[in-house]
Order: structure tokens, then C-alpha cells, then sequence
């Protein structure tokens, strides 16, 4: 070989590893440029650099009610609902001081709130022990049916429930609140016995409640977010129907997982994200969440190139989809309307794609493709009543889970586990439902001691 042919040769080798280096620079500027507008990243990880566009142009006024909004006043509870009632007459006039006599029809009425001294009530069981005077073998009374065994009762069992499981306070704030604001004492280990004796009483009922969503026909929404179990990196997956929303802690983010929260026979049209663990099912029974898909419009945007044009002709005509929608849901656009206004955005949308299939940046062109295989989930909203272009329901289920991992980091234990998605269960589903939830889980709690069944968490059998 010539000293050309080498000097070729090593040019050709120099090339091609300024090429790969110019590749992997732009894939590790692309992800130092990440952020919740353009990735799947949660918006608590942005940095201070990070502008968010703004929904509304400022207007220029003061916070708060503007003049001439009607105000919104706490109703007045009925007297039958009032325990005490204090009738104040004036007794002189106050301009010349005569005397005043009769009474008013109608008087203002004014109404006070407070909250009485709390202190638990205490109940003391005194089990005799006594000897049989024909055997000498010696005989203790037993609790009565219903008596917890530990020394609360559950009500209290309920509220603590619901001050780590509902409103996720600390442990520790937890047996400081119980003993301020009850008078009831209670340690972390009683606590933590609260909680499992509270978690075994819903369990059966959470159980029901999700075979119920999995036999749901209308729409499931369905997400998927990081959890800690044990220290170990865990997901923690939310299914959402319009009345039942469970949770369930996995160790892994798989299609079997997905398979254990949505089943295996689905018959609802389902509505996530493009993640690959749903690709288990039928295209035309989903829909693909518009907002991720923003966020990969948006990353083309950052790219160079034909990318960037693909990008910016794709935030434009999702964003005017997005504006004929709004009429829909405000009533000011049919269904029918709408429909044939998205028939033209559609072609385009799918044109669009098709481009960003062919341009040289191989991440657009994966991403572009990938869309493609799933076309009929982009459209399912328009032509099906009830089905939404967006996966937030889901999303907005799994905001407070994901709140309480980052002040909790997850759960120690398996059992803590099955505690965590219980109370979320119950909670979301309740709130969907109207229903009060320490009413819930003080009748779920008096029956596992009773030994009877739990009340459900179905609608149809609330």
C-alpha cells in the first residue's frame, strides 16, 4: 500500500470519527437542553433557566376579585342545624332613644363556627379472671364482639389513616397532630398498626374496585411513574376510569405489569402515552396523549435543519387542533363540525410525519416513524364522543402519589406498598364518587372488626 493510499485511508478513519463525535455532541447537547417543554421530564426537575409560555397575556390588573364579580359567601346553615341561637333586640332607638317594642320577621342573621375541646373518649374493659369451683381451672371474660385489640378504636384508626394515606403527613406529624389536637397518644409503631389494620380493611374492596376498571367498555386512562420500594427503583401504575381509579406498585415497567393493571381482555379505549408497554393493544382501541406529543414536536424544534421545519409545522397545526377542540368542549362547535374540520389537519399532520420520516437527524426520523405504526391512535378522540386528545386525567391521578414519594422516597416494605396504593385508590376513588372519605374507611375499619364485609367502592353498589 502507497503512502496515499494510507494517508486516504487514515483521512477516511478521521472522518468518520469527527462524525461520530459530532453526533454523540449533539445527542449530549440535546439532553443537557432537556427539559418538561421538549422530554417526558416532570416539571420539578427544571431548572431556573427554564421559561414556561404563558397561557393568558397579563392584563394588567390587581390579583383578586376585579369590580362588580359577585361574591361567593359560606351558606348559612338552617336553624334545625344551629345548636345554639342567640336573638339580640335593640332596645332604644339610636337617633332619639325612645324605647323599642315588638320584634323583626326576618332578622339578619349571623353565624359563628367553633370547634368544641376534642378529647377521646375512653372506654375501660376490666376482663375478670375467675376460678371454677368444681375443676379449679381458671376462666378469662373475652373483649366484646367489635373491641379492637390494640387500644384504639377505628375512628382513630381512620384519621391517622387518613392524615398519612389521604393528606400524606409525616409520621412523625401525624402523632404530634393525633396528640394536639385529639388527645390521643400514640407512637410510631402504633401508628404504623393503625395503618396496616386500615389497609387490610380496604384491601378486599380496592381489589374489587380494580377488576372493575378492567372490565370497563368506555374509556381507561392509563400512566406509569417512579416509585421506591425497599430502596429500589419500583413504578407505581395508575388506571383511571370515569368513577373507579386504581393504583398499583410494581417492580417493573413492562408489558406484563401493564397486563396485571389493565388485564389481558380490555374492552375501553385507552389513552397514554407512546410508551412500548402499551403496544400490546389494538391501535385502533387507543389514543395517544397530544400533550407528549407536543413535547416531541418541541424537540424538533431544537434541532437543525429540516427537523426544526418539520417541528414548527407540527406545534402549528397541533395547536390549532388543540383551539377547535376548546370550541367543542365549550359548546360553541359540533361534533360534527369539528370533524370536518380535522379531516384536512389530519392529511397534513400524517404529510408532516411522512416528512419528518425522510430528514437526515435520526432521532426526528425514529420518532416520526414510531408515530406512524400508531396513525389511527392519533384520531380516536374525533370520531369517538367521550375520548380525550390528552392523557392528564391519568397524569393529574398520579400528581399527589408522586408528591408524597418525594417527601417519603417510596415505602420500606411490600407492605407499606400495598398501604401506599390502597389509600390512593380509595381516595381518588372517592373523591370521583363525592363520597367522604373518613367515612369510609371509619365503617371499612368497624367492619374487619366486626367480621363483616367492607363497604365498596363501586358506584352502582355505593
Amino acid at each position: 500500500m502507497g503512502i496515499i493510499e494510507q494517508l486516504r485511508q487514515v483521512v477516511a478513519e478521521q472522518h468518520a470519527q469527527i462524525a461520530a463525535l459530532q453526533e454523540q455532541v449533539a445527542e449530549l447537547q440535546e439532553r443537557l437542553g432537556q427539559n418538561s417543554q421538549n422530554s417526558s421530564r416532570p416539571p420539578s426537575s427544571d431548572g431556573p433557566g427554564v421559561i414556561r409560555p404563558t397561557k393568558r397575556t397579563p392584563s394588567g390588573r390587581k390579583p383578586g376579585g376585579q369590580p362588580g364579580h359577585e361574591g361567593h359567601q359560606r351558606e348559612l346553615l338552617g336553624e334545625a342545624e344551629v345548636d345554639e341561637i342567640v336573638r339580640l333586640t335593640p332596645r332604644r332607638c339610636r337617633r332619639c332613644g325612645s324605647r323599642l317594642h315588638g320584634a323583626d320577621a326576618a332578622p339578619r342573621r349571623h353565624q359563628v363556627m367553633e370547634l368544641p375541646p376534642v378529647r377521646p373518649h375512653v372506654t375501660e374493659y376490666q376482663l375478670h379472671t375467675l376460678s371454677c369451683a368444681r375443676c379449679g381451672r381458671t376462666t378469662t371474660a373475652s373483649l366484646p364482639e367489635g373491641v379492637p385489640g390494640s387500644g384504639f378504636g377505628p375512628q382513630v384508626q381512620a384519621v391517622a389513616a387518613v392524615c398519612t394515606g389521604v393528606y400524606h403527613l409525616s409520621r412523625r406529624t401525624t402523632v404530634g397532630l393525633m396528640a394536639d389536637m385529639f388527645g390521643v397518644p400514640m407512637s410510631l409503631g402504633a401508628l404504623s398498626a393503625c395503618e396496616q389494620a386500615v389497609s387490610e380493611a380496604v384491601a378486599k374492596p380496592v381489589a374489587e374496585a380494580h377488576v372493575y376498571v378492567q372490565q370497563q367498555e368506555d374509556v381507561t386512562y392509563a400512566d406509569e411513574t417512579g416509585w421506591r420500594e425497599r430502596r429500589r427503583r419500583a413504578w407505581l401504575w395508575v388506571a383511571v376510569s370515569p368513577l373507579v381509579t386504581v393504583f398499583l406498585v410494581q417492580a417493573g415497567r413492562s408489558r406484563a405489569a401493564a397486563q396485571v393493571l389493565l388485564g389481558y381482555c380490555l374492552k375501553a379505549i385507552l389513552i397514554t402515552d407512546r410508551c412500548a408497554v402499551y403496544g400490546q393493544w389494538a391501535v385502533d382501541q387507543r389514543q395517544l396523549c397530544w400533550a407528549h406529543l407536543l413535547r416531541d414536536f418541541k424537540a424538533f424544534t431544537e434541532r437543525w435543519g429540516p427537523a426544526a421545519v418539520v417541528g414548527q409545522a407540527l406545534l402549528a397545526e397541533a395547536k390549532t387542533m388543540f383551539a377547535q377542540w376548546d370550541r367543542v368542549r365549550a359548546g360553541t362547535l359540533s361534533r360534527r363540525g369539528f370533524w370536518l374540520a380535522m379531516r384536512p389537519l389530519r392529511k397534513r399532520v400524517e404529510a408532516l410525519l411522512r416528512q419528518g420520516e425522510a430528514v437526515a437527524d435520526a432521532k426526528t426520523a425514529r420518532t416520526c416513524r414510531n408515530i406512524l405504526k400508531l396513525r389511527p391512535a392519533l384520531w380516536t378522540f374525533i370520531d369517538l364522543p367521550g375520548v380525550e386528545p390528552t392523557n392528564n386525567t391519568a397524569e393529574r391521578a398520579a400528581r399527589r402519589a408522586v408528591l408524597w414519594r418525594k417527601r417519603s422516597f417510596g415505602s420500606h416494605s411490600a407492605a407499606g406498598s400495598r398501604y401506599a396504593e390502597r389509600m390512593l385508590t380509595v381516595a381518588a376513588t372517592l373523591t370521583q364518587q363525592r363520597r367522604n372519605v373518613l367515612d369510609y374507611l371509619t365503617q371499612a375499619t368497624t367492619a374487619r372488626l366486626l367480621r363483616r364485609p367492607a363497604p365498596s367502592l363501586l358506584p352502582d353498589v355505593a
